[in-house]
């Protein structure tokens, strides 16, 4: 388990707590657990302050998002065609 102290905002995967279950470190890890996006939790070790690759929008993805090759959601939904 983390410690009392530590801020589960600041969870990052290579962080090496160990949770209960595996739905625990989803709800740490993504901003959008059991939704579709992919993109990581923001938090203070992982800001959401960098521009969308494909579109360019400000503050739409965290660093561990751009290192991952993501784009914001709403490019990611109309890539795939949802909601249109």
């Amino acid at each position: 388990m983390p410690h009392p102290d530590d801020d589960p905002r600041d969870w990052d995967e290579d962080d090496d707590w160990i949770f209960e279950d595996e739905e625990e470190i989803k709800r740490r890890m993504f901003a959008d657990p059991g939704g579709r996006s992919a993109l990581r939790a923001e938090s203070e070790s992982n800001p959401r302050n960098l521009p969308c690759p494909t579109c360019g929008e400000p503050n739409r993805l965290t660093p561990k998002d751009k290192a991952l090759g993501y784009q914001c959601n709403q490019c990611a939904d109309r890539d795939e065609g949802v909601g249109f």
